[in-house]
């Protein structure tokens, strides 16, 4: 293997994963995106030290192309890049919702290819922050034995979900991340009406992560729901905004779920 790599897609994940392939000896040869001028797509052949190609190009003379555009892309960016693989280049996208099924119309095409997915259980806010991430996260991947490989050679903790299974481990990613910002949105909001900034609770914040991580979910609960203080949290929610009790309610139910965890 020549380590040489192209690129569709050059966002945030696309990049971050490039970024880190070079920084491990990697070459990228070609990056492809909307346009050949878009400045996202020069931005990363920049970066990558990569020419800017049409997708029907980015196969050509690589081991491994990496597919980072929009789920509903994927299978449009395989049927592309099919004439341009070299036999036994290695195919992955980078979607946590989406399975393998996307590249049937690729396999159909080139079957002499590998296919694979790859997708970081790791918030990637720029290309740059991304790559300096992946090592030590974990990552979900399918497909060819090459890409735990991949994984391993990034520094990251490969781990594979059943199709089946596929857009519940996704959603779940999104309750982990994307929740957690709803939530600290929502501090953010109630912080400021109380004149406190939002920089006094993070503190708190990262030390109830690190107990959930020692304990579990259920063992690290505090506050008036793990007590039993129904009073309390009854004057919280008349203190509440109207707008915001909604919230405080659901997770509220949540959090007596836990609690019947441990009381199991």
């Amino acid at each position: 293997m020549d380590h040489k790599f192209g690129l569709v897609g050059p966002g945030r994940a696309g990049t971050a994963i490039s970024l880190a392939l070079v920084a491990r000896g990697w070459d990228a040869v070609t990056v492809a995106g909307r346009a050949l001028d878009a400045e996202s797509t020069l931005k990363a052949a920049a970066a990558l030290q990569a020419r800017a190609a049409p997708v029907a190009e980015v196969g050509a003379g690589v081991d491994v192309v990496i597919v980072a555009t929009p789920d509903d892309a994927i299978a449009e960016a395989g049927v592309e890049l099919a004439p341009s693989l070299r036999a036994g280049a290695l195919v992955v996208h980078v979607s946590g919702a989406r399975s393998l099924d996307e590249f049937d119309a690729l396999m159909r095409a080139r079957p002499d290819v590998e296919i694979a997915s790859l997708h970081p259980l790791q918030s990637l806010p720029s290309g740059e922050v991304g790559s300096a991430r992946l090592a030590g996260s974990w990552c979900a991947v399918d497909g060819a034995p090459a890409i735990e490989r991949l994984a391993l050679s990034l520094g990251m903790r490969p781990f594979r979900v059943a199709p089946d299974q596929r857009l519940r481990y996704h959603a779940t990613a999104c309750v982990a991340s994307n929740h957690l910002v709803a939530l600290l949105g929502q501090v953010e909001r109630l912080a400021a009406g109380a004149g406190v900034p939002l920089e006094a609770f993070l503190p708190l914040v990262r030390a109830t992560i690190d107990n959930v991580d020692e304990l579990g979910a259920s063992r690290a609960l505090t506050g008036p729901i793990a007590r039993g203080d129904v009073d309390t949290v009854a004057a919280h929610l008349a203190s509440l905004p109207e707008d915001e009790r909604a919230t405080y309610s659901a997770l509220a139910t949540a959090a007596v779920r836990l609690t019947e965890q441990v009381s199991r």
